[in-house]
């Protein structure tokens, strides 16, 4: 057992001064002054002056690396397990995007597996950019009803010069079979939309909610707040129910001078002052990713990479520059995903939930301890489980 005492905690919602006590991979109790002197207690964590809130879930990060779009030396690298456990992230989600062809589903499901066993949860969508989808079992339903691993499709690429552009018909039977076979199994079955930079913006899902009985829910977009037209659309959809995903952007100061890229922060603030509720919204990170950028005629002209870290540094902008209160923010990297993504157990602080919590500093929101189902993963800002691929890099560097 672990007890971490005299912090605020936050399950997103405050709820003050309690204790914490951890059992294995779950959280048993949360109640004010819980006896430390218990001999079933191994470690007592002190929360003064930091906030004890949920880990985060990035419900979009390319973890066997991305890009390509510039020839084969713009593939991005794979994600390692500190590239999540020190940004507070305990459980991600793992796509494919442009290249699906060598980057595969059984490359996609083995790295989810290494990085479960290393300490955090993992899941996975099934295809990329493409359809029709490329699946690990040759065919969409069957993955999602028989891999443990895959909980929907994505990410499917509209509007943008590097989808494969599907029909309306087309799309339609992606969502409807992902629909069926989250049905099936239990699962989420979503389908996680990439939006690129064309004038359709979200035509295709406007489409199948309007003409289909598909609920609104199966639909995810994410990059809604790539330029203001866009995000406009994604503010009307948020309107009629759907639920909408910010990309972080570690270098957003940079890009509001050279486009109209919508900040995540004035994003938030924007759905608040159009009172749409604060359960429609999710940021991810895509990290790994590829951001490659195009001139006027589409051609390629350089690359950068999404970072996981990008989050935090989402949550400390909004909460630090933009005044808007944390509970709000944290739903959209814990509980919101959570439901979306149908994620048992995860995304809340409450009894029989998972023990994946983060301690972050009350002034910085710097992340002081991560905990994974229960296992310290850091601790006072620094890393004390490596991955194995870092755990040989460490061993190498101090021989």
């Amino acid at each position: 057992m672990k007890l971490i005492k005299n912090a605020n905690v936050f399950t997103p919602e405050p709820i003050g001064n309690v204790d914490l006590l951890i059992s294995d991979n779950r959280i048993c109790r949360i109640e004010k002054n819980i006896d430390e002197n218990n001999e079933l207690i191994q470690e007592v964590i002190d929360g003064t002056g930091k906030y004890v809130v949920p880990g985060f879930i990035d419900g979009h990060e390319h973890i066997i690396g991305g890009g390509g779009e510039g020839g084969f030396s713009t593939r991005t690298p794979e994600a390692v397990l500190t590239d999540f456990t020190l940004n507070g992230i305990t459980t991600v989600v793992g796509c494919i995007g442009t290249d699906g062809v060598t980057r595969n589903m059984k490359s996609l499901y083995a790295k989810a597996k290494g990085l479960e066993e290393e300490g955090i949860s993992t899941f996975i969508y099934t295809g990329s950019y493409h359809i029709p989808v490329i699946t690990a079992t040759a065919d969409l339903m069957t993955d999602i009803i028989m891999l443990d691993k895959v909980i929907g499709v994505g990410e499917i690429a509209l509007s943008d010069h590097r989808s494969s552009q599907p029909t309306y018909e087309e799309f339609l039977r992606v969502v409807s079979d992902a629909r069926i076979g989250g049905m099936l199994s239990g699962k989420a079955g979503i389908v996680n939309i990439h939006l690129g930079d064309s004038k359709r913006c979200m035509d295709l899902i406007e489409k199948v909610v309007a003409e289909t009985e598909i609920p609104i829910s199966q639909l995810w977009p994410t990059h809604v707040n790539r330029n203001a037209m866009l995000f406009e659309k994604a503010l009307e959809l948020a309107k009629k129910g759907g639920t909408i995903d910010f990309t972080a952007n570690e270098n957003i100061d940079y890009w509001e001078t050279v486009s109209d890229e919508v900040r995540v922060s004035k994003g938030i603030k924007r759905m608040l002052e159009d009172n749409i509720s604060t359960d429609l919204f999710t940021i991810t990170s895509d990290g790994q990713g590829s951001f490659p950028m195009f001139d006027e005629n589409g051609n390629y002209i350089g690359i950068g990479i999404g970072k996981a870290r990008a989050i935090l540094k989402e949550v400390k902008d909004c909460v630090l520059n933009y005044n808007i209160p944390l509970e709000i923010v944290l739903k959209g990297i814990t509980t919101n995903p959570a439901r979306v993504l149908k994620l048992k157990n995860k995304g809340k602080i409450e009894v029989g939930y998972d023990a994946d919590l983060c301690l972050l500093d009350k002034n910085t929101l710097d992340i002081n301890t991560v905990i994974c189902k229960g296992k310290v993963m850091v601790s006072n800002g620094k890393p004390i489980v490596l991955g194995t691929f870092e755990q040989d890099i460490d061993t190498a560097l101090k021989k």
